[in-house]
C-alpha cells in the first residue's frame, strides 16, 4: 500500500546540497518535513500524493537565507528619501529638495542609503549641515551613510538634539565640531543616536508597521528567502521583538522564519525537542548583538594603522577592551552566543582578545572542553579587513562568519585608497577563512544592501562589482567556487544558531523550506547567478511565493 503524504514533486533537478553534485528527480513532503528524495519511479511507486506537483525540469534548492539583516530598519527605510545611486552631492541634496516641497514645514525628512565616495562633487568626504541647509532650513533633515555608520543633520536637526556648542560625546562616538565648537552636522556611530532620539519612529503606528513589514516580505520571499537573523540595534533605534512578529504569524503574514538577535541580555530560549523540530514554528531568539568599531567607508572601523585618506585617525571603538571582556564573558555564560560587530583589523583582534578571556575564564570556572565544544560558536560579522597577526589568531577558536561578499561591490574601487595597496589584499578575505576551515553565512546586511541573496551568491563567486569589473575579479585569489557561495546564503545559515540539523539542505527529516528557479545555475558561469529568477518559494511546503 502506498503511504499518503500531502506534496510529492517530481522532474525536478533537485539539489539538496548536502555535498556537491548531489541531485534528486523527486522530493516528497509530509506535515511540512521532507520524506522523501530519490527517482521519480521509486517515489510514484511508493507515494500517493494530495497534491503532485510536476517542476517540468526546473531546478529547486533549499531556501535561501540571510544572516545579518536589520528587518525593522529596513521597514524604516521605506519611509525615507532613497539617495542610492546619487552620483553628485548636488544630486542627493535636490532629492531631499522635492522632499521638502511636498512636506509640511517642521516635519522631519529622512534620507537614507548616500554614499560620499561615489560623488564626483565631495572628494569623498562628508557633507555637513550647511550642505543639508540647501535642501531646507525649515524642515529638520538628517542623512544616514549606507553603512549606518555616520549621519549627518541639517541646522535645524542638530538643533533639535539640544546639544551645545563643544559638545563631547564620550567613548562610543563622535560629533564632529567646526573650529568655534559648532557641531557641523556629522555624528559618527553611536552619536547617531541623538538623531535617532528626536525623530519619530514611523512604524510606532501597528497599522503602519504591518503595512510596510508586509511589504517588505513579500519583497523577501520573491527572492526565495525563507530564514533571516535579524538584529536589534539600541544605537539607532532598531527595535527588534518576537513579539511583532509572532503577531504577524498569527495573522498569516509571516513568510520567513526569523531568529531576533538582541543588543541587550535577554532570558535563553529554552525549547523541548517537539517544539524545537516543529516545521511550524516561525519565530525565535537568536544571537546576542554586541558593537566594537564602526565601518570602513565613514572611517570609522577601528585600524592598527591610520587610514591611507586620513592619517590623522585610526578609527574607533565603541566599546573598551576591558568592558568588552567581561560582555562577551558573561552573555556566554548565561547561555547567549556572543554576535560581535567587527570591521577593521584592530576591531577585530579586539574580538578576539574578548573570545579568548571567555574561554580561558570558562576553562577557570571549571568547564571542561568537552562542555565548551557543546557551546554555540562566536559569531564575527563582517570582519572585512583582516591582517597575518588576526588570522594567526583565529586558528582554533570556535567561530563562524556572517559575511556580506555584495559590500565588496563597492569597497573594491575605494579600498587601495582607504587603506592603501598593501592592506587592500586583506579585504573580505572569504577564500582565506574558508580554506582555514570556518563556516561561513551569507548576509546583506539590509538596509545596507539589497535583502536578495544572488548578488551576495554572485560576488562571492566573482568577486566583480555589479557590472562585471574588474576582469577577473579583485583580489581573484579570494574567490570561491560556486557551490560553497550557495552554500553561504542556504546550508550554512543554520550553523550559526546550531540548527543545521533541522534546515539548510534538501534532506529527510528536515522543514520542507525550499525554492524553485529558472535555471540551473551549477551548469551556467557564476555571472550568471545575477540572472536568476525565482518562481516559487515555500516554507514549511506551504507556497508561500508565486512568480
Amino acid at each position: 500500500m502506498k503511504r499518503k503524504i500531502d506534496k510529492l514533486f517530481v522532474n525536478g533537478r533537485i539539489y539538496s546540497l548536502e555535498a556537491e553534485g548531489v541531485c534528486y528527480e523527486s522530493l516528497g513532503i509530509d506535515a511540512g518535513i521532507i520524506v522523501y528524495t530519490g527517482t521519480n519511479a521509486e517515489a510514484e511507486s511508493l507515494f500517493e500524493a494530495g497534491e503532485r506537483i510536476d517542476l517540468q525540469g526546473r531546478t529547486m534548492l533549499p531556501g535561501m537565507g540571510d544572516s545579518h539583516v536589520h528587518f525593522y530598519a529596513t521597514c524604516q527605510a521605506l519611509t525615507t528619501v532613497d539617495l542610492l545611486g546619487c552620483k553628485t552631492k548636488a544630486e542627493a541634496i535636490s532629492r531631499l529638495r522635492r522632499r521638502a516641497k511636498e512636506t509640511p514645514e517642521g516635519t522631519w525628512i529622512k534620507g537614507s542609503n548616500f554614499d560620499q565616495s561615489k560623488w564626483a562633487d565631495s572628494d569623498d568626504r562628508l557633507p555637513t549641515r550647511q550642505d543639508l541647509d540647501l535642501a531646507s532650513t525649515r524642515h529638520p533633515i538628517v542623512i544616514k551613510r549606507v553603512c549606518l555608520h555616520a549621519a549627518v543633520g541639517n541646522t535645524l536637526a542638530v538643533e533639535q538634539t539640544g546639544i551645545p556648542a563643544g559638545y563631547v560625546f564620550g567613548t562610543g562616538g563622535l560629533v564632529e565640531l567646526e573650529a568655534d565648537g559648532t557641531p557641523n552636522g556629522v555624528f559618527r556611530e553611536q552619536a547617531s543616536k541623538l538623531f535617532d532620539d528626536v525623530i519619530p519612529d514611523p512604524l510606532l503606528d501597528p497599522g503602519n508597521r504591518r503595512i510596510l513589514m508586509k511589504k517588505v516580505f513579500d519583497q523577501v520571499s520573491s527572492y526565495g528567502v525563507t530564514m533571516m537573523h535579524t538584529f536589534a540595534a539600541k544605537i539607532w533605534n532598531f527595535s527588534e521583538s518576537t513579539k511583532i512578529y509572532e503577531e504577524l504569524d498569527s495573522e498569516g503574514l509571516l513568510p520567513v522564519r526569523m531568529s531576533i538577535c538582541l543588543d541587550e541580555p535577554f532570558e535563553p530560549q529554552v525549547l523541548t525537542e517537539e517544539q524545537r523540530r516543529d516545521p511550524n514554528r516561525k519565530v525565535q531568539y537568536g544571537s546576542f548583538k554586541i558593537f566594537v568599531d564602526g565601518s570602513l567607508g565613514a572611517r570609522s572601523a577601528a585600524l592598527f594603522e591610520p587610514y591611507d585618506d586620513a592619517p590623522d585617525t585610526k578609527g574607533l571603538f565603541v566599546i573598551e577592551q576591558p568592558d568588552l571582556n567581561e560582555k562577551t564573558y558573561q552573555a556566554y555564560r548565561k547561555g547567549l552566543q556572543p554576535a560581535i560587530h567587527c570591521i577593521g583589523d584592530a576591531g577585530t583582534d579586539a574580538v578576539l582578545q574578548a573570545i579568548e578571556y571567555t574561554l580561558a575564564r570558562c576553562r577557570a570556572d571549571g568547564m571542561t572542553q568537552d562542555e565548551l565544544n557543546q557551546l554555540p560558536p562566536f559569531r564575527l560579522i563582517h570582519a572585512q579587513l583582516l591582517n597575518d597577526d588576526v588570522i594567526r589568531r583565529m586558528k582554533g577558536l570556535p567561530l563562524i562568519f556572517d559575511l556580506q561578499p555584495v559590500s565588496m561591490c563597492t569597497d573594491m574601487h575605494w579600498m587601495e585608497q582607504r587603506v592603501g595597496k598593501d592592506r587592500a589584499k586583506y579585504g573580505h578575505m572569504i577564500a582565506t577563512l574558508l580554506d582555514m576551515g570556518f563556516i561561513l553565512t551569507g548576509s546583506s546586511d539590509a538596509p545596507v544592501e539589497s535583502i536578495s541573496p544572488w548578488p551576495g551568491i554572485y560576488a562571492a563567486a566573482t568577486r566583480q562589482d555589479l557590472d562585471g569589473t574588474p576582469e577577473g575579479g579583485w583580489n581573484p585569489q579570494e574567490k570561491i567556487p560556486l557551490y560553497e557561495a550557495v552554500c553561504m546564503f542556504s546550508k550554512n545559515i543554520p550553523y550559526a544558531i546550531c540548527q543545521e540539523d533541522l534546515t539548510g539542505t534538501l534532506t529527510l527529516g528536515k522543514f520542507a523550506d525550499m525554492i524553485v528557479i529558472d535555471r540551473d545555475l551549477f551548469q551556467r558561469p557564476a555571472e550568471d547567478v545575477l540572472n536568476v529568477k525565482v518562481l516559487k518559494t515555500y516554507l514549511a511546503g506551504q507556497e508561500v511565493y508565486s512568480a
